[in-house]
This record gives C-alpha cells, sequence and structure tokens, in this order.
C-alpha cells in the first residue's frame, strides 16, 4: 500500500518467498524425528522477498488518493499540478481511442496464435472437456445472470445497453486474458458511453482490476475440486468450504496479467494436501479460460462501477465539478448524468 519507489511500482511489485531448505537439511530433520517420509515443517522454511514483474496497482492508488488530497489542501498552489496530470490523462485516453480503432486486429491474432500452438484440439477437449464445461457454465452463470441480478435489483434498469457499450473493453480482456490491459478502455468506455461519473470509474476500476476476481475465484474452487477428484481424493464439506474461502482469498491477491491464478492456485491446493505441481493438469487449457474469466472480472469491475455511480449520484450532483480543470467532456450517457474528464 506504501511502495518506496514509485518509479519501481509502476512496473514491479514486492512478495514474500518461501526458501525450501535444502536435500542435506531435510535428511537431516527425517533422521533426527525417525521419520524417512515425513513432510517438512513450515518453520524450516526461510522468509524472503523479491519484486517481481506487474504493476503494484494497490500501492499507486494508495499514494494518488493521498497526493490528491493534498493537491486540494493547496488550493490555488495546487492548480498547476492539477492541470498538469488533467493534461496527461486526456493524452491517455486519446492515446486509448486510437488503440481501440486496432485493437480487434489485434486481439484476433492473438487468439489465433494461441490455437495454432496446439497440437491436437480434440484430444485436449476429450480430456478436460467436463472441466471446461463446468468452469465455464460456472463463469456465465455468474457473469450473466448473478451481475445482472444484482445490477438489475440496485440500479432498477435492464444492463443489456449498459454491457454493449463495454463490447470494446470485453474484447480486450478476453484478447489479453489482462484486466491491468483492459483498464484504460474500460474507463474510457464507461465515462464516454454509460454516464458513468469520472470520479467513480477512476476510482472504482482500478481498485476493481486489483481485488475484485470473481471469475478466478469461482475457476480456483472449481479446478481444484477436479484436481482432487483425478488424483482420487475425497472431499467433505468441510474441505470443500475451505477451499472457497481460500480461492477467494487468493484471488484478491493474484496480479492483472495472463494466468496470474495458475501462481495462486497453489494456495488453495495446498489447502486440501494436494501437491503444487499438480496445477499441470490443467495448464492445457488454463490459456482459454484465463480469457473467459478475466472477461467476467471486467464485465463485474464495470457493473460495480456503474451500482457505485447509481448510488452516489445525488451525493455526486452537490459536488460541483472542477469544469476549470477539464479540458474535454464526454458525451452524455443514458442515465442523464454528464461525464467530464476529471
Amino acid at each position: 500500500m506504501f511502495p518506496p519507489n514509485l518509479v519501481q511500482a509502476a512496473g514491479f511489485h514486492y512478495r514474500t518467498v518461501l526458501i525450501t531448505p535444502t536435500a542435506e537439511q531435510e535428511e537431516a530433520y527425517r533422521q533426527k524425528i525417525g521419520n524417512d517420509s515425513a513432510k517438512i515443517p513450515v518453520h524450516m522454511f526461510e522468509i524472503s522477498g523479491q519484486y517481481k514483474e506487474n504493476s503494484n496497482i494497490t500501492g499507486l492508488v494508495v499514494f494518488s488518493i493521498v497526493f490528491g488530497i493534498v493537491i486540494g489542501m493547496m488550493k490555488d498552489q495546487g492548480k498547476i499540478l492539477l492541470q498538469f496530470f488533467t493534461a496527461m490523462s486526456e493524452a491517455v485516453m486519446h492515446l486509448t481511442r486510437i488503440v481501440i480503432w486496432l485493437s480487434p486486429v489485434g486481439v484476433c491474432f492473438l487468439i489465433a496464435a494461441k490455437i495454432l500452438e496446439l497440437k491436437s484440439f480434440s484430444v485436449l477437449l476429450g480430456q478436460l472437456g467436463m472441466y471446461f464445461v463446468t468452469v465455464m457454465l460456472g463463469i456465465m452463470l455468474h457473469g450473466f445472470v448473478v451481475l445482472v441480478l444484482i445490477y438489475m435489483v440496485i440500479v432498477r434498469e435492464l444492463p443489456f445497453r449498459y454491457i454493449a457499450n463495454i463490447s470494446q473493453p470485453l474484447a480486450t480482456a478476453f484478447g489479453t486474458s489482462s484486466s491491468s490491459a483492459a483498464l484504460p478502455l474500460t474507463i474510457a468506455a464507461l465515462e464516454e458511453k454509460n454516464g458513468v461519473d469520472p470520479r467513480v470509474a477512476r476510482f472504482v476500476l482500478p481498485i476493481g482490476a486489483t481485488i475484485n476476481m470473481d471469475g478466478t475465484a469461482l475457476y480456483e474452487a472449481v479446478a481444484a475440486i477436479f484436481i482432487a477428484q483425478v488424483r482420487g481424493v475425497s472431499l467433505g464439506i468441510g474441505s470443500i468450504i475451505a477451499i472457497s474461502i481460500t480461492a477467494t482469498a487468493a484471488s484478491i491477491g493474484a496480479a492483472g496479467i495472463p494466468q496470474a491464478g495458475l501462481v495462486t492456485m497453489v494456495m488453495v491446493l495446498d489447502t486440501v494436501g494436494l501437491p503444487a505441481e499438480d496445477v499441470s493438469l490443467i495448464i492445457a487449457i488454463d490459456w482459454l479460460l484465463d480469457r473467459f474469466r478475466t472477461t467476467i472480472n471486467v464485465l463485474g469491475d464495470s457493473l460495480g462501477a456503474g451500482i457505485v455511480n447509481h448510488l452516489s449520484k445525488h451525493e455526486l450532483a452537490k459536488i460541483p465539478p472542477a469544469t476549470d480543470m477539464m479540458p474535454a467532456k464526454a458525451d452524455m450517457g443514458e442515465n442523464g448524468i454528464e461525464a467530464t474528464a476529471m
């Protein structure tokens, strides 16, 4: 939440690493307790840390909030900084619009390349068909039934046009398997096409891209149960509940990059005593499922921003928009709220 180096936080995030004991240490421990097959206890692992390539979005969001508060406290002295960041934001949005026009071709080739890498698509589907169908059924029910019903109950309107207006970010999420890569497109689509207030979109969506991994949480729970069935491990109701809770917690820490769920899957498998290498059982089709669950992640973020915008519209109306620092305004949205660049 508080990165020591902002430039580094834009490209790397810190993570804790457990260093496994050496073979000699393991052998000495087993000889000491007189059990050749004993597992090495956690306290024998060394705790270290490393910086891994991926943005520390949480840290950047926290710094941005504090920095924005400070600029607001500076009043007239902070206007120059405010205008600088506003102009930079508008430049990025213009660049994003250019990318939008080129993205259909890029997405097409990204998907085609993955299909060509497979040796036998029919054999693959034959081996993992039911697992694939189960995950897809769960993702679709969650994305297009549960999330849609929540939106309809709270906002009191059908979300079909709302979802159609974010088709470009959803396609980008599907093509890149990265909710972070689709974030600028999602912000632009919500502000310009759905009329979501920029103060809501630019606060809710970055946080959602970091911690709202509902599609990943669902996938990891199903994947862990599938691997247990393949290994012949019987799971009771307690184990299934533990898997669900662990998968939800692990998905919050998953990065918004392609196949990040495979990394956090290790935590879920450890919950029921399954070896980490069993992830290889699902890796063959994970690239495809990753695209669908990332799409649902972005859909959930977008519908969540729409719900927050609906619930906050009266409070937002009382706060006058800073028109002096907004060089451009977007079109009127469906709800009649004028979306302006923040």
